[in-house]
């Protein structure tokens, strides 16, 4: 049986290097890649037939331990390794708390690799030895990192929009309460959306209540 793996890699020449290492094995089956969170869970709702995914940290519009989240939740039965450059232990911690299985650097040989692929599929915990001794130092000492604060600029008006939209208003009930139109209403939700980048009302107003944008 071959087994089926989705790669997420914003980097053209770092996933030709991927692909080419897991090419050796005949039992692995690369179905996807996605150059970004977005686009990979996009294509996995399209094909969750997928055993394993190798997650990048460092994407845009979704970064990997964001994408592995969503993984996580919606399809919990899809293991997935980090393959990354990224060894601090900030990023180690939040993956495997975010359910990763396992954490590969990107300079791992092909052999180390298609083991860690099997051992994770078996109930193991892939993980070149310097990442598991930083593990093993999380388990003994929980590290406590500051949430990051991100700098997110919205106008007096933008910011009364999304007020409004917190108390389930629509365009057209905005639009009266601010003496606007509805069809301004919608062009400041897609300025906010793209500042504060999300997709939907419901991201947007979570975001800005974590930022302390607006109260919840």
């Amino acid at each position: 049986m071959s087994i089926k793996i989705a790669i997420a890699e914003d980097n053209s020449f770092l996933l030709k290097a991927i692909l080419d290492k897991l090419s050796i094995f005949p039992d692995i089956e690369v179905k996807f890649h996605g150059f970004n969170g977005l686009e990979f869970l996009e294509k996995l709702e399209k094909n969750p037939n997928i055993h394993l995914i190798l997650m990048d940290i460092e994407m845009p519009k979704m970064n990997g331990i964001e994408t592995v989240e969503k993984v996580t939740q919606k399809y919990p039965h899809i293991k997935i390794i980090m393959l990354t450059v990224m060894d601090d232990d900030e990023n180690i911690f939040r993956a495997i708390q975010a359910g990763a299985n396992g954490y590969f650097l990107k300079e791992v040989d092909p052999p180390t690799l298609h083991q860690g692929i099997l051992d994770t599929l078996d109930g193991g915990a892939a993980m070149t030895p310097s990442i598991a001794l930083k593990t093993l130092k999380f388990l003994r000492n929980p590290p406590h990192f500051e949430e990051k604060k991100e700098e997110i600029s919205l106008t007096s008006r933008e910011v009364e929009i999304l007020e409004q939209t917190s108390k389930g208003l629509n365009y057209n009930q905005i639009g009266e309460n601010l003496f606007i139109s509805p069809k301004t209403v919608r062009k400041h939700l897609e300025n906010i959306y793209q500042k504060l980048q999300v997709h939907s009302k419901l991201e947007a107003v979570q975001k800005a209540v974590k930022n302390r944008i607006i109260e919840g």
